[in-house]
């Protein structure tokens, strides 16, 4: 059910101002909320006023325009067009006619204002947002050694404006529309037309159409909540993005981004477990090189997922170990199984991740020291752990932060913990039954019916290549199929 009301049920604008005047008041508070304001002139003998929202706008344009019709007043004859000589005296590049109430209140709480004329039965509606805000940064989960520094802000007239400017396509879509039946909150869904899938597009379009919430208090997670339906599957279904070319780098593949105001990243459809794993940073250096640290960080991400249950398989079964390598597993022992020392020092990295992140920058050393110096050093002193359990959660925990996906990594960080308790219960079974399970499970997956380990399963060779080694982009001339691309051809050959 969409949030949108019935056109059937819109209150309409009367001639009488007073009327208009005396409901606008009851709906909204004037008087009760102090945000909300109005602004009443006589204009060739005509009452005009105007309805805004303090802080929402931008004030100067709005004594402009107040400065405009004042001159209007002064120096033109009254005749009966008053509303056309107003509006011609509107300095501002959107002007729009509603003829309810509801619209035009709808419209002020997004930040424009309205105008009512005595006599008239619609309003004028003026766009001068100014929302609060700050300004496009560097995000701080995406940065790069070389490339731009601009990132997504809350605005998402700024948002669509950074896209913009990197595609500059009569093609390219911003379908603009209100969810949430009290936040009303703005969400934009872009593409290039006749690039992106339109069944695709008209899939999300329907999913974001029907969602019938108060409101988006966590914007843009609970949008995905709504389109994906994730349920208890810990793996991200679809990829957040807080930089720019990233995001237009995907509208020129087929993809579909949504953008949701207050959020400074957006969301892309569809992706795959690949497109977790990729990185801005690798498209930025030479392919050779880009290549190098995709593997360096694959690498990462599977030490990452694999090293503590294979450390702790070893150390329950020994007979496991080649001679070569005997000499791993811990040289001395304790009170406390290894395999609760490492649920201990698993919760406790956990633990000073969520302290890192609210403790205020100045105390950020501190809290490293208490981590480092007095947990770590005297929990090994006392004997509580041993000095490999420390290593290997520190090895588990680097691969995890080096993941691009600050979502796949809690994900991997949550299958972890699950095969580490295999290992603990099933041992060696344990261990092979859970990666097994593990990677069924990843092949049962679909986003937007799109399979989760494309191009693996279902296989396409050049595909899959393509994620194994970061290709040049004059070699790159077809866009991916997963996406279903009405243009497939990227670009031609020479």
């Amino acid at each position: 059910m969409s949030s949108k009301p019935d056109s059937q049920h819109k209150e309409p604008i009367s001639k009488i101002i007073r009327e208009n005047e005396n409901r606008i008041t009851e709906r909204i508070g004037i008087g009760t909320s102090f945000d909300v304001g109005v602004r009443k002139l006589y204009i060739l003998d005509k009452e005009v006023q105007f309805y805004f929202v303090n802080g929402l706008c931008d004030i100067q344009y709005i004594i402009e325009l107040l400065k405009e019709l004042m001159y209007l007043d002064a120096n033109e004859k009254k005749e009966n067009r008053v509303k056309e000589q107003i509006e011609n005296r509107l300095t501002h590049v959107q002007v729009e006619h509603v003829n309810n109430l509801d619209d035009a209140l709808k419209q002020m709480l997004s930040g424009l204002i309205f105008v009512l004329i005595e006599g008239e039965s619609d309003a004028l509606v003026i766009d001068v947002r100014s929302y609060p805000g700050r300004g496009p940064e560097e995000p701080d989960t995406e940065r790069v050694v070389r490339g731009s520094r601009d990132g997504f802000t809350e605005n998402i007239i700024q948002n669509t404006a950074l896209t913009r400017r990197r595609i500059r396509d009569e093609k390219f879509r911003n379908e603009i529309m209100q969810v949430g039946r009290r936040s009303r909150t703005d969400i934009c869904l872009s593409y290039i037309d006749g690039v992106a899938d339109p069944n695709l597009v008209e899939i999300i379009r329907k999913e974001l159409e029907a969602i019938d919430i108060d409101g988006l208090t966590m914007a843009d997670k609970v949008v995905e909540e709504f389109v994906v339906k994730q349920g208890i599957n810990p793996f991200p279904l679809v990829r957040y993005t807080e930089r720019p070319d990233v995001a237009a780098s995907h509208l020129l593949e087929g993809h579909v981004i949504v953008y949701v105001d207050s959020s400074p990243s957006v969301i892309i459809f569809p992706t795959t477990f690949f497109h977790h794993v990729q990185h801005a940073e690798e498209f930025r250096q030479a392919p050779m090189v880009g290549t190098f640290l995709r593997w360096v960080r694959f690498s990462g991400m599977l030490f990452s997922l694999i090293i503590l249950p294979l450390w702790l398989l070893m150390v329950m079964q020994p007979s496991l170990l080649p001679e070569q390598i005997d000499f791993i597993g811990p040289n001395e022992t304790t009170n406390i199984p290894v395999f609760v020392q490492i649920v201990f020092a698993e919760l406790g990295i956990e633990l000073l991740r969520m302290a890192a992140i609210h403790t205020p920058s100045p105390l950020a050393t501190a809290l490293g020291l208490v981590a480092a110096l007095l947990i770590g050093d005297i929990a090994i002193e006392v004997g509580l752990l041993v000095p490999e359990v420390i290593l290997y959660v520190a090895i588990g925990a680097i691969g995890m932060f080096a993941t691009p996906s600050y979502e796949l990594g809690l994900a991997l960080k949550i299958v972890r913990l699950l095969l580490i308790i295999f290992v603990a219960v099933f041992k060696a079974p344990g261990f092979i039954i859970g990666l097994t399970v593990f990677f069924v499970f990843l092949a049962c997956i679909r986003s937007l019916n799109v399979p989760y380990l494309w191009p693996f399963l279902p296989f396409y060779p050049m595909a899959l290549l393509d994620i194994l080694i970061r290709q040049g982009v004059p070699m790159k001339k077809y866009r991916p199929s997963i996406v279903k691309p009405q243009n497939p051809v990227k670009q031609k050959s020479t």
